[in-house]
């Protein structure tokens, strides 16, 4: 009678042991399929879970670019006037006081500073205005761009020959 304990015991115990290594193996898979999905995200970019896939730039570029020079330096890291749209209406937008924290489905954020925008040679609205932009023109001299404030946050169209702040995009 004790040696059926003993193999009982012995075969629930080894069960259950059992059971434990198929949790550490599920542990360790679901660990490793995350981090290789960081791996895949290139360096200095955030996936905010846009429906799209599009990871955004965790920083500016360090000027303001005129529409041409932009596209010209950026080429399709440029985010379309589409790319913008989803950033604006699938984030939440929260004031920092000097900008917006711009939180994506996933709960990753990015912050867009309201570095403001230059026209003729002057800067105007630092601190209180946002404006990036797009790589769709709308017209010959026009261009589309996100623009915010304290209040707001749309699109617009505007002279592209006038200085906006650069948010890169990365899409496969």
């Amino acid at each position: 009678m004790v040696a059926a304990i003993a193999v009982l015991m012995t075969g629930v115990a080894t069960f259950t042991a059992c059971d434990k290594d198929d949790d550490k193996k599920e542990d360790n898979t679901e660990k490793k399929e995350q981090q290789e999905q960081q791996d895949a995200i290139p360096q200095g970019y955030v996936d905010l879970g846009l429906e799209s896939g599009t990871l955004w730039k965790d920083q500016n570029e360090s000027d303001f670019y005129d529409y041409d020079a932009a596209v010209a330096q950026f080429g399709d890291k440029l985010p379309t006037k589409e790319q913008l749209e989803e950033l604006k209406n699938s984030c939440q937008w929260q004031w920092t006081g000097s900008g917006y924290k711009v939180t994506g489905p996933k709960g990753n954020s990015i912050t867009l500073p309201a570095a403001g925008y230059r026209n003729d040679g002057s800067t105007y609205g630092v601190g209180s205005l946002g404006n990036y932009w797009s790589s769709t023109s709308s017209s010959s001299d026009w261009a589309w761009y996100l623009s915010f404030s304290s209040g707001s946050v749309g699109m617009g169209s505007t002279y592209r020959g006038s200085g906006r702040s650069v948010r890169l995009v990365y899409h496969e």
